[in-house]
């Protein structure tokens, strides 16, 4: 039988941010894991396209790294793929991992997602698919097994993107949310409120660096994509990483356990 306490917990996704990978991610995230390992099980993600380090990570780690990801396009010299092609992709490595922690016998019930940048944007994106396919007769395709409850997004920019591995939610696509195969810095159908299909309706946090070059985007997430009184929001004075400094990780911390007792996730 196994020691690992944290086998029956409940478990929430991490998804690193772009050109980065599943351990550096989880080494990003060590001064939360400590603090969250007694409540939660953390599992960690690769996201499925290979790509250059970056140069934060070349500054940090050096040559040890390992092979870094992305989620999506990024960068225009990013190889072009079919919306339904990434959004399988990107929903197939989450399967893969959430399904490969069962096999280590973790049995815990998967309630949150929590990701950085680009993974930020992904974790957003699933919450907010599986909340708007909640009232139709679509299958999830995540498994009718999982139901996020919250989501923890660590600079995560605005907009979020339509994850549609089949094709068949097309004609559904609500306006102002994009679309999986484009390159995500060019969009520009912006909404005018946070009133409409395209917004988030579960509970989420949004940690932002008062430094980062992304506020306005990652602002936007919170005013517009998010529906009122759903959003919690965490400032602190830095740039495009996760807090460091105690205070400012205990801030985040204590909103995570709040809004997982507010979810019943705790």
């Amino acid at each position: 039988m196994s020691s690992d306490p944290t086998l029956s917990y409940r478990r929430i996704l991490c998804l690193h941010g772009g050109g980065v990978n599943a351990a550096i991610f989880k080494s990003q995230c060590r001064s939360f894991s400590s603090k969250l390992s007694a409540h939660f099980r953390l599992v960690f993600v690769d996201a499925p396209y290979p790509c250059p380090p970056h140069a934060a990570v070349t500054a940090v780690y050096g040559d040890s790294y390992g092979q870094c990801y992305r989620w999506l396009r990024y960068e225009d010299e990013h190889e072009e793929v079919d919306a339904k092609d990434a959004a399988r992709a990107v929903l197939r490595q989450c399967r893969r991992a959430m399904d490969a922690d069962d096999d280590e016998g973790a049995t815990g019930e998967w309630v949150g997602l929590m990701g950085f940048s680009q993974g930020a944007k992904i974790a957003a994106s699933m919450i907010w698919l599986g909340h708007w396919l909640d009232p139709r007769p679509l299958p999830n395709p995540m498994g009718m097994d999982v139901r996020f409850r919250f989501a923890v997004l660590l600079s995560a920019s605005a907009p979020i993107v339509m994850l549609d591995p089949t094709g068949a939610l097309k004609s559904e696509l609500p306006p102002h949310v994009d679309t999986a195969e484009t390159v995500s810095m060019k969009f520009t159908d912006w909404p005018q409120s946070n009133d409409g299909e395209h917004a988030i309706g579960l509970p989420t946090l949004h940690v932002h660096g008062l430094q980062d070059p992304l506020l306005p985007k990652q602002r936007k997430l919170v005013e517009l994509y998010c529906q009122t009184g759903t959003a919690r929001v965490v400032e602190w004075n830095g740039g495009h990483r996760l807090p460091f400094k105690s205070t400012d990780v205990q801030a985040v911390i204590d909103q995570i356990l709040d809004i997982a007792r507010e979810t019943g996730s705790l």
